[in-house]
């Protein structure tokens, strides 16, 4: 259920700013409108407890998750020095990491030439002896051993190249050799500096792994940072006026009274009226029971419903547990999420909302597979343990050879349950428009009655044409018609226009009338998903056992348990994949489309101090 809010205005007087804030923060139910989220000040604050967050990344990576450390507190002054100190610690960590990347790239380089001491190439410089050192592959040392007009030693190289040196002259062009540049420090300064700066570096790991003791409370100063945040936002949100300070919000009806007792309390003057239709109030979305445990779905995907939209946690909880199931589609990994959430369970002591999304959507699953017989895709084991077979519904088996039935007839009939379950929930959607239109008197329920009559019948045109069931065409023709006529005529009324303003818009939109029609028809198609994508998984599952089977006795033993596990690993994890993409959209588009939905809303979150763990 979508709470109803209540538009408020509080007013205070400017000297008490800072007082109506703390109190409103205090109360925790004003969802303050239009909040300020961008000025120098708040910026520099978000610029701070982001440091403090990369600190803590930094020391959880440094230090590694198995190992712990106990937690101590510091006051503001150690806080600051142990941050400081760290800063530097890091700063001067990634200098040596870079440092230490260039020496090891020199000493590549330099290695195959072993053992030498620039200083004393550079002194026989001073001393007018130029030398020049040179790498080149066998052909074009050939050719340089081939002309005696160019002088060159050959001097000791370890690799697939040859080197050569020459004396106060540069090999001429002819000969393509790549010249060496002199390092700066010879192979065993290199090695030194090398050894001094990685035990620097582990000194400064050291120091680190230390400061893990005050991971928490560099997670403390996040959270304060975070809270300053959020009440540098109201502060600035708050309008002033001839020494009258004010801020607009909502808060939810139902918690009115506790609103102006408080108002009444503080000596705060409030206004307080119902929102417009020009307003747009915050969703908070409540729901009861087990309809609760949709809520980390719609958490994860980010769906809000608008204010005025239809809450429909419980339609999506059910349809998206049946796409669950039926993509999903086999009744051995139904098994396994089961099992996962008993361990969850036990784990955390508690049964969550995810430990009872995933029994919901195990046990679903496990319902599923075994109606249509399917066990981690095993014709064998359907076959050898025959009391699964008395759950199986024949004509809907994945394994009709085994129930005695046609395997087109099993598999049309599989279709049609799917078409079945699209024309049910689209259906359903254009009802819950009607039930909640007629009270309004917001004469649009008519088109919605139109749309469920194209439904029905469209739904008859499918099995007609995909599975060629037998169709009165007549009365889907006349009947689509009606349909389509009454969508044409009212598809647009509203309770704001006359009847004959609602006639014309509803009649400007003839052809998009039109288009949405034919859309019906292949909303009601896409429905085909479930089966489809339901009978790949299967196919997947049929091809790992396959392979899997020869080798299941004797020493290749191993490989097949192997092939089976990671090949239903795959399967399950494509399986979920698919839920997101075809069960999620099943409920987001088609049906969420036919109810007019644009989950266009946005969360209800009052400015109140939070917890923290």
């Amino acid at each position: 259920m979508i709470e109803k809010m209540k538009k408020v205005t509080v007013f205070s007087q400017a000297k008490y700013k800072e007082e109506l804030l703390i109190s409103l923060r205090n109360l925790g139910l004003l969802h303050i409108s239009n909040l300020v989220e961008k000025t120098e000040k708040i910026e520099r604050m978000e610029s701070k407890a982001e440091s403090y967050k990369t600190m803590v990344r930094i020391i959880e990576e440094t230090v590694g998750k198995k190992e712990k450390a106990l937690e101590k507190d510091l006051n503001d002054e150690e806080f600051e020095k142990l941050d400081k100190s760290l800063r530097t610690a890091i700063s001067e960590r990634e200098r040596l990491e870079r440092e230490i990347h260039e020496l090891n790239v020199e000493k590549e380089r330099i290695e195959p030439f072993g053992v030498f001491y620039p200083d004393e190439v550079e002194h026989l410089r001073e001393e007018g002896v130029e030398l020049y050192f040179y790498t080149l592959v066998k052909k074009e040392l050939e050719k340089l051993e081939k002309d005696p007009e160019v002088p060159y030693l050959r001097i000791s190289y370890k690799g697939k190249l040859f080197a050569v040196a020459t004396v106060g002259q540069m090999l001429p062009p002819s000969i393509p050799a790549a010249l060496f540049k002199m390092p700066k420090l010879s192979l065993d300064q290199i090695e030194a500096k090398l050894s001094l700066d990685l035990a620097k570096k582990d000194e400064i790991n050291s120091q680190i792994k230390n400061a893990a003791a005050f991971i928490g409370e560099y997670k403390k100063r996040i959270f304060r940072e975070e809270e300053d945040i959020v009440y540098e936002k109201a502060s600035a949100t708050v309008e002033s006026e001839d020494k009258i300070i004010y801020m607009s919000g909502y808060v939810p009806r139902e918690k009115e009274s506790l609103f102006t007792d408080y108002c009444k309390k503080e000596n705060v003057g409030y206004a307080i009226e119902d929102p417009t239709d020009d307003d747009n109030p915050p969703t908070e979305v409540k729901n009861r029971g087990i309809i609760k445990i949709i809520k980390p779905v719609f958490d994860m995907l980010g769906l809000v419903p608008g204010y005025r939209e239809h809450d429909i946690s419980l339609w999506f909880l059910v349809f998206l547990t049946l796409f669950f199931a039926m993509i999903l589609g086999d009744g051995g990994y139904g098994l396994i999420f089961v099992i996962i959430a008993i361990v969850m369970n036990i784990k955390s002591k508690k049964c969550t909302r995810i430990n009872s999304l995933i029994y919901l959507f195990g046990g679903a699953t496990v319902i599923w597979g075994a109606l249509t017989g399917t066990w981690f895709g095993s014709y064998w084991i359907l076959e050898k343990a025959r009391f699964l077979q008395l759950f199986v519904i024949p004509e809907i088996t994945n394994f009709p050879e085994i129930m005695g039935v046609d395997s087109q007839y099993a598999q049309d009939m599989l279709m049609k349950v799917c078409f079945c379950i699209g024309t049910i929930h689209i259906s359903l959607a254009c009802a819950i428009n009607i039930v909640t239109k007629i009270p309004k008197k917001d004469l649009s329920f008519i088109a919605d009655i139109g749309w469920l009559i194209d439904t029905v019948l469209l739904y008859l045109l499918v099995l007609y044409l995909v599975i060629g069931e037998s169709a009165p065409m007549m009365l889907i023709v006349y009947g689509v018609a009606t349909g389509f006529i009454l969508v044409c005529f009212f598809g647009s009324m509203s309770p704001s226009l006359t009847f004959v303003q609602g006639l014309k818009a509803s009649l400007g939109g003839f052809f998009t009338t039109f288009l949405n029609t034919i859309s019906c028809f292949s909303n009601i198609m896409s429905y085909i998903r479930l089966f489809a994508v339901g009978m790949a998984s299967l196919a997947i599952a049929e091809s790992f056992n396959d392979m899997a089977a020869p080798m299941l006795h004797g020493f290749a033993l191993p490989a097949a348990i192997l092939i089976l596990v990671v090949g239903h690993v795959i399967n399950l994890v494509m399986g979920l994949l698919s839920v997101v993409v075809h069960g999620v959209r099943l409920n987001v588009l088609e049906f969420s489309n036919q109810l007019g939905m644009e989950w266009s809303g946005y969360k209800y979150e009052p400015f109140r101090k939070r917890l923290y763990n």
